[in-house]
Formats: structure tokens, C-alpha cells, sequence
């Protein structure tokens, strides 16, 4: 802990003056996030590495196993997180992402142990779709493939849940959101990211197109439905 103290202090005597001019823009005007990333808790995990991003350039929420509980009228710390990023700092790219050897996703596929931490064991039960498609679609993985399976059908399941919340969907409707799946694989320091068309996760490359879960596309339901009246 004392290292971590240490480390403070070398923000107020070096980090935060060698900014100064980046820090004065963000009290000055306020935050204009580029993205908002709900990633998971672990330690090993840390969002504002992997994207190189400054201070300002990401709107963060973590948690353990990078849930995202399907909207309900009950208040809870992401939906405020999901719903204040896109209404009222107009974020327009929310990124799920999940990581291998999670925890959350070990106990999700082995839920041993979860008797006293009751809460843990409710607040996975978010991931429950994601294990339930491995178990019943791929039966015959080990132990380490079926954790990492899990791990990334999770993602899915959570953009999933994501497109419940009110705010959400509509932009997502207007074609004006951008949904994102990405797996963090700390063995290779390699990141995926999902392909919606295709539903597969494909290393992010620099000589290729971004792969995106849900791609900006304005609905038309509306207008099919005036049209057959």
C-alpha cells in the first residue's frame, strides 16, 4: 500500500503539471468521453491501458464479469453509468469487455464455493444465458476452454441486455450508437472483438476494419408499418 501512496504523490509532483494544459481544457469545459467501456473489476484489467486513452477520452464502468443487468425500473450502478453516458455526455460507442482467466466467469462455470458470497452468486446469475449456451451447445470442453467460451459468450449476452435500456435502444434506432464486444486475452496481450455479422471474435488489426457487434443502422420499422396501414 505504501508503494501505492508513493505513487500518488508522483502524480501531484509530475503527472499533473506535465498535463497541466490537458487537465485546465477538462475543468474549464467538462468531459466529452469518446466512449463508454463496462469492464470487468480484475486488477489485470485496466481499460485506460489497453486503448492508450488520456484523461477524458473514457467513460468507465467495472464490475465483476462485465455485467450488464437488463434494464428494470430498480436503480443499479451501471444502468445510471449506461444511461448518463449516452443522454447526457452523448456518448456514441459503448465497448462490453471481457477478459480470460476471469473469476467471475470461473465461478459462473463452477459455482462451488459461491454459498458465502450470496451476492456474487446473484449478481452472475446475469451470466446465466452465457453458460447455459456453452454447457448445451458445447458440452465436451475442458475446463479452460469452457471458462474462456463462457467468457466470450458473456459479451454477447450482455450487449444483449444493453440493448434493453431505454436510452440505448433509441439511439441505437436513430443509428446513432455503435456497439462494441471485445475480449482481452492477457496471455497473448491480444485483443478480439465481435463480429456481429458473422458472430465471430477476430483480433483487432490495424490494416483491417474495426469489427463491430451492432453497426449504426437507422430502423424503419415505423415507416413498413405506415406503409401496410
Amino acid at each position: 500500500m505504501n508503494e501505492l501512496i508513493g505513487r500518488v504523490f508522483h502524480f501531484e509532483k509530475s503527472i499533473f503539471p506535465a498535463h497541466g494544459e490537458l487537465f485546465g481544457k477538462l475543468t474549464a469545459h467538462g468531459q466529452a468521453p469518446k466512449a463508454l467501456m463496462i469492464s470487468c473489476a480484475d486488477s489485470r484489467i485496466v481499460p485506460e491501458q489497453i486503448m492508450q486513452a488520456q484523461p477524458g477520452d473514457l467513460f468507465v464502468c467495472r464490475n465483476a464479469g462485465n455485467i450488464v443487468p437488463p434494464y428494470s425500473t430498480m436503480n443499479g450502478g451501471v444502468t445510471s453509468t449506461v444511461e448518463y453516458a449516452v443522454i447526457a455526455l452523448g456518448v456514441r460507442d459503448i465497448i462490453v469487455c471481457g477478459h480470460s482467466d476471469c473469476g467471475a466467469m470461473k465461478a459462473l462455470s463452477d459455482p462451488a464455493g459461491l454459498e458465502a458470497m450470496p451476492n456474487v452468486a446473484a449478481w452472475l446469475r446475469h451470466g446465466a444465458a452465457a453458460e447455459h449456451v456453452v454447457s448445451t451447445c458445447h458440452g465436451d470442453l475442458g475446463d479452460k476452454e469452457r471458462v474462456r467460451a463462457i467468457s466470450l459468450e458473456n459479451i454477447i449476452t450482455q450487449i444483449s441486455h444493453l440493448r434493453t435500456h431505454p436510452a440505448v435502444a433509441a439511439a441505437v434506432a436513430r443509428g446513432e450508437m455503435t456497439l462494441h464486444g471485445w475480449f482481452v486475452d492477457i496471455h497473448a496481450g491480444q485483443v478480439l472483438g465481435l463480429h456481429g455479422d458473422t458472430g465471430e471474435f477476430v483480433p483487432l488489426r490495424e490494416d483491417r476494419d474495426l469489427p463491430v457487434a451492432v453497426s449504426p443502422r437507422v430502423r424503419i420499422a415505423v415507416e413498413y408499418a405506415e406503409a401496410a396501414e
